[in-house]
């Protein structure tokens, strides 16, 4: 007998609910999950109420719908937190804050990151660095993932999977407003030196210096955005 929701909220409780099927289960990012019809059958709602939530969780990551084949557990499961699709436009004010918040918790990721010293963790923050210095003088958007695929390299390279999902969440639920700090602060070389610099202290072991620099780089990235919001607060619109 299928288990009743909540009319009200039907879609977002079966999104829940398929979520701790997954967990309950011990499903894994590419296990299959059953067909729709039969989620339907279990959460006693209908097959399009279904697809409606797995469309939710196939924009997060969370699964994947393969037509003709299945149903899949995708590869943010394990995530600590899902990244909303559904991103609104970004007002100046919340670019800044959200520098603020990068800078309470990276430092110290930074510094985490240079006691572990990783082996495989440093030799992938070197290629995205080679990989973004490429990519300077043109393509924004391979150049702001890269950024950003930097700092979230960082944060995973600290050991605590925990704030590396923060940052990762941070870079995902507002990748518009990232990207918009990007074109803002429009310093790659200097973006790109300081990135060098952080990289270095890690490599090096050197846990004062990566948090300082990481400290320094995006104090310097938010006075620039502010200063230029404040200039034209119109700048922030997007």
């Amino acid at each position: 007998m299928g288990e009743e929701l909540g009319r009200t909220t039907v879609t977002d409780a079966l999104v829940q609910r398929v979520l701790r099927l997954v967990h309950d289960d011990g499903l894994a990012a590419g296990d299959r999950l059953p067909s729709a019809r039969a989620l339907a059958e279990r959460f006693a709602v209908a097959v399009p109420t279904v697809r409606e939530a797995l469309a939710r969780l196939q924009a997060t990551g969370a699964v994947q719908i393969h037509h003709g084949s299945g149903i899949y557990v995708g590869s943010t499961i394990e995530d600590v937190f899902l990244p909303n699709p559904y991103q609104s436009p970004v007002e100046g004010q919340r670019l800044v804050e959200l520098l603020e918040a990068r800078a309470l918790i990276e430092p110290d990721l930074a510094r985490r990151a240079a006691r572990r010293r990783d082996t495989d963790s440093v030799r992938t923050l070197r290629r995205l660095l080679a990989e973004a210095g490429q990519h300077l003088e043109h393509d924004d958007d391979t150049l702001h993932r890269l950024n950003m695929r930097f700092h979230c390299g960082v944060a995973a390279a600290s050991g605590n999977r925990v704030l590396a999902g923060v940052i990762e969440a941070l870079a995902s639920v507002n990748s518009v407003g990232q990207q918009e700090i990007l074109r803002i602060f429009d310093d790659r070389a200097r973006d790109h030196e300081e990135h060098r610099e952080i990289l270095a202290a890690i490599e090096a072991g050197r846990p004062g210096a990566a948090g300082t620099l990481m400290q320094r780089h995006l104090d310097h990235v938010r006075r620039v955005v502010a200063d230029r919001l404040a200039a034209d607060p119109a700048a922030g619109a997007s």
